[in-house]
């Protein structure tokens, strides 16, 4: 089981590309891995950045800051974003059935290049070697239904025992997942890539650990987490420095 005073890890990323706490996850008491998709699974933020930017290309002035709205947010439902950009951004109320075609749009302009976008480094290993001996989820930002679609035909059903989406906030999906496991919080870790992931796992108290790309800004900087990665194969081969596991013992 995991002590409850958690140590702070240096902001800054080793060259390696993780930071671990000093602590280690207790593979006897750890039940279930909970990605995020987007960045952690896919290298999809990008397409999704581009995406916003072109939904939105009849306000060049404001294509900037809706494209860091999206990488800073990764973790926020996409109806949000869309609420947010008209609110703060283009300053005029959003009807229902605009927000509706905005949402098709943007699946349209996205749904291909989701199919042929490559996993974060390491990804495809790490669910081939992780969903045999912990429940892994998905918890996205992206709609329910069609963070599912997307998990289908990319052939990864397998993997997961369940996939979440919006309109459920990261910190809700967490403790659902919890409360229909019968799990402890720290029976369950959360990868995620985006501060709305780190909020949503601190909601849920549950153990995060932060993907952090190459030459990306670090969102993490002075956060509570177990670890920071650069991507997935840094995780699979630290794991061990991480999980303690049987044979350690």
């Amino acid at each position: 089981m995991l002590p409850s005073n958690r140590k702070r890890l240096s902001k800054d990323i080793s060259s390696t590309g993780i930071k671990m706490n000093q602590r280690k996850l207790d593979s006897y008491s750890l039940k279930a891995i909970i990605l995020d998709f987007d960045g952690v699974i896919l290298e999809s933020n990008q397409i999704k950045a581009e995406a916003f930017r072109q939904l939105f290309k009849a306000y060049p002035q404001h294509g900037d800051k809706i494209v860091e709205l999206h990488l800073t947010h990764g973790g926020m439902p996409r109806h949000e974003k869309l609420r947010t950009i008209y609110r703060e951004f283009l300053r005029k109320p959003l009807r229902n059935e605009e927000l509706a075609r905005l949402d098709a749009r943007f699946r349209n302009l996205v749904e291909e290049q989701i199919l042929e976008c490559p996993f974060v480094q390491g990804a495809e290993e790490f669910l081939k070697a992780y969903h045999s001996r912990y429940a892994l989820f998905v918890a996205s930002g992206t709609p329910e239904e069609e963070m599912r679609d997307q998990i289908r035909l990319r052939g990864l059903p397998g993997y997961f025992r369940g996939v979440y989406g919006s309109p459920r906030h990261k910190g809700e999906i967490l403790r659902d997942i919890l409360s229909e496991n019968s799990w402890q919080p720290l029976q369950v870790l959360f990868i995620g890539d985006a501060i709305d992931d780190y909020n949503g796992a601190k909601e849920a108290s549950v153990p995060f650990i932060g993907r952090v790309a190459p030459g990306a800004k670090n969102p993490f900087d002075e956060k509570e987490v177990e670890a920071i990665v650069s991507d997935l194969d840094d995780l699979n081969r630290r794991w061990q420095t991480l999980a303690s596991t049987p044979s350690s013992r």
